[in-house]
């Protein structure tokens, strides 16, 4: 007959062999990730580092690029003709005003007006890039907009997310129209891209972005204004409104040949950031660079790559591909986007679930606590066996 010290040795032998079965489960209600390798525009794209693929006659790419993230694509196609760490999470700063203006533009009538209240331009936060709204003026929209692509004015941007419904309510829909254009590298915070903690995009996403806000006619107009009149306070003396010039603060509008436009950025914790659309003999060709070495790189790089990708078109393979907004109600994303060491990065706004979800893993097996958890409880029950088994030897 078998000895208690030797019944609680097989309980603990039974136990550590169910380890790697129970590990393994999934939980039941817990959505699976995708695989390693799935990442959102093909495969390559989630991989560190540059990824190109030449032919036959195809140029080099430039040899010094500094930017963190960078990637070249047909606006048409989708087509990405070449990109280095395309899905890494960076702060965006004002390129994601495209994200927001892409959201709300569309809601309301370019020659509507507006009344501004004092709250409105309230909450802004310090140091923003202002195009210089007042209180209780009116303002027409298009006025409202021609503030935010060429001032990059965080209170236009803030009125306008008033009319919408309020800041939280636009932060709420630019999510759902990020999540909805398969951009799963973008978390929204704020609606202007002021620098807040866990506010992510990356030069991929950005891209998916241009895309869809250059197919709206005033999107494509307005990022490609190069100056205008903005109206100003009333005189006191006169009664009369004035007005004053406003200049689009992108740097390559009207000196890169055939550029469309789009939006520039910078702060303290995105560095600089730009997104640039350039059209030549038919074909309009994307860039976008994030975090460059310095402020004026940011434009350099971004006309190196555009110039590369003209001369590239048609003789390189592409990499991946900007992949399409999905229907309404439709099928789930085409993968998870790949992180800065080529592993899969962990998305930044999760699905809830209705399963506790405290022990579990990034990939619905067991984490840290789901270990802790079995073992515990494998103690604890060959404890229990061991103490019964001495009570019996016992009596």
């Amino acid at each position: 007959m078998p000895t208690p010290r030797l019944t609680f040795a097989r309980l603990c032998a039974a136990v550590t062999a169910a380890l790697p079965v129970l590990l393994a489960a999934p939980a039941g209600a817990t959505p699976q990730q995708p695989p390693p390798s799935a990442a959102v525009g093909g495969e390559r794209l989630g991989l560190p580092g540059v990824q190109v693929a030449p032919m036959a006659g195809a140029p080099p790419l430039p040899s010094d690029l500094t930017g963190q993230s960078w990637i070249v694509s047909d606006a048409a196609s989708g087509e990405v003709l070449a990109a280095s760490n395309p899905h890494l999470r960076l702060p965006p700063a004002s390129t994601l005003k495209i994200l927001f203006a892409d959201t709300v533009l569309p809601k309301f009538d370019r020659n509507a007006v507006h009344r501004v209240a004092d709250e409105e331009i309230q909450g802004i936060g310090p140091g923003s890039s202002l195009v210089g709204i007042k209180e209780n003026l009116d303002y027409r929209v298009e006025d409202l907009w021609r503030g935010v692509f060429l001032s990059s004015g965080n209170d236009a941007v803030h009125v306008l997310s008033h009319m919408n419904g309020g800041v939280q309510q636009t932060v709420t829909e630019m999510q759902a129209r990020a999540d909805a254009l398969q951009a799963r590298d973008t978390r929204v915070i704020s609606p202007d891209g002021y620098d807040m903690d866990g506010q992510v995009s990356s030069a991929y996403d950005l891209s998916l972005f241009a895309r869809a806000g250059l197919r709206n006619a005033d999107f494509r107009t307005y990022c490609a204004t190069r100056d205008a009149m903005f109206p100003g306070a009333v005189d006191r003396n006169t009664g009369q409104r004035g007005s004053f010039g406003i200049a689009n603060t992108d740097r390559l509008l009207g000196k890169y040949p055939g550029l469309i436009g789009v939006k520039n950025g910078t702060t303290t914790n995105a560095g600089s950031t730009f997104v640039g659309a350039a059209e030549r003999d038919g074909r309009t060709l994307l860039v976008t660079v994030m975090h460059p070495a310095s402020y004026q790189r940011v434009y350099d790089e971004t006309a190196a790559l555009l110039d590369w990708g003209f001369a590239a078109a048609g003789k390189v393979q592409p990499v991946g591909r900007l992949v399409d907004e999905l229907p309404p109600g439709g099928a789930e994303p085409t993968g998870q986007a790949g992180g800065s060491e080529g592993t899969p990065a962990p998305p930044p706004h999760p699905a809830a679930t209705t399963a506790p979800t405290a022990a579990l893993g990034t990939r619905g097996g067991l984490g840290l606590g789901g270990w802790s958890a079995v073992v515990l409880a494998g103690a604890a029950a060959g404890y229990g066996a061991l103490v019964l088994l001495r009570r019996r030897s016992a009596g």
